[in-house]
């Protein structure tokens, strides 16, 4: 039995103390070293090389995200992020994920959370996991940078409204083309690669699911607008649906698509059960779109660990969706949900991550 050697990282004593005897619980983990700060993380990781490091977000000096980025250059490790569950935290474990971190745990009462427990089964299975992560794979294709000058929703919503392009298109409410997109572990830098090469006038809406809890989806959707030339929001319930946006799904809530009596289509948000221990669940927005046959349906399936997804892209081939891709083993972090997605026959395209963007592109512009 492997047994995987981790580094914990945290300025706390306390909170090292917890997350040591949470990980040292588990028979295949052991901790050996404990760094006080980013800087201590860097000499310590060049020594013991870990299997895994847990890295605070928020310490003193050097943070966890500016000692993940020195780590990844010197020492690329696979890094579990632990942060509070805050507006700032969130967006810097976002951030942290664009940079090459595998994953991240959420504290349940902030920086100094004491009921760390509470969060055991999620901590372990994410450390395990993460020490089997490649890193290096995190790293292939282009480095994670906004390929134009990021743009705000208002500067994006006055360019649309001056610009002549609206009268040479059908309006935004009319679209033949829908995009489904599912993805997990690795998934925000798999977003920003896919979101971020699509040009502004895409001619068809987005619907997303990104495993991931309530505040951190809110982060994650500011982060994609301000990095892509498509308008970016976090989902709402009974939410119109556009052509040239992403609706990211609100985390603790699933994602439909329902089409109305007006023909219009929108969004609902349901907390029904969750769906293969998810919640959002890819599976559930997929089967939304099974009976929306008069739409050109198209969905894709990222990195992430299990199957979510894998049936419900199934489901959309049999009902006629015009198609249906993986990402390939090459790019993935994971090769969880796309592989089983393969194996049950469900796609029309296996593609590298790089190359997805251009893909959906070529099938909704012909």
């Amino acid at each position: 039995m492997r047994v995987w050697r981790v580094l914990v990282v945290d300025d706390s004593i306390f909170m090292r103390k917890i997350i040591t005897d949470l990980l040292t619980s588990h028979a295949q983990i052991e901790v050996i070293g404990a760094a006080v700060n980013g800087l201590d993380a860097i000499e310590q990781v060049q020594r013991l090389k870990p299997d895994v490091i847990t890295m605070d977000v928020e310490m003193p000096g050097m943070n966890g995200l500016q000692a993940l980025q020195k780590i990844m250059e010197i020492q690329p490790t696979p890094v579990v992020m632990l942060s509070s569950l805050t507006h700032e935290g969130a967006m810097e474990t976002i951030k942290a994920l664009e940079w090459g971190a595998v994953d991240f745990v959420a504290k349940p009462s902030g920086s100094l959370s004491l009921d760390l427990y509470k969060v055991k089964q999620d901590l372990l299975s994410k450390v395990i996991g993460a020490a089997q992560v490649q890193v290096k794979k995190i790293h292939t294709g282009p480095a994670l940078q906004p390929k134009r000058i990021p743009v705000s929703s208002a500067e994006k919503q006055t360019a649309a409204a001056v610009s002549p392009v609206e009268t040479k298109h059908q309006p935004a409410d009319l679209f033949k083309h829908l995009i489904a997109i599912g993805t997990s572990t690795g998934g925000p830098r798999a977003l920003q690669q896919v979101l971020g090469g699509l040009p502004a006038d895409f001619p068809a809406p987005i619907v997303v699911v990104q495993h991931m809890p309530p505040v951190f989806t809110k982060s994650l959707s500011q982060r994609l607008d301000a990095n892509s030339s498509i308008t970016v929001v976090e989902a709402s319930d009974g939410m119109l649906i556009e052509a040239g946006t992403a609706y990211i799904a609100a985390g603790g809530f699933h994602l439909k698509v329902l089409k109305q009596s007006s023909g219009r289509y929108k969004l609902s948000l349901t907390q029904e059960s969750p769906r293969s221990g998810h919640r959002p669940s890819v599976d559930v927005l997929f089967d939304s779109l099974v009976s929306c046959k008069e739409l050109r349906r198209h969905a894709v399936l990222m990195t992430g660990m299990g199957s979510d997804g894998a049936k419900g892209m199934l489901a959309l081939k049999q009902s006629g969706a015009e198609s249906l891709i993986a990402e390939s083993q090459q790019t993935c972090v994971v090769y969880g949900m796309p592989r089983a997605a393969v194996e049950l026959g469900a796609t029309t395209h296996v593609l590298r991550v790089q190359h997805i963007a251009q893909t959906l592109n070529a099938l909704v512009q012909s």
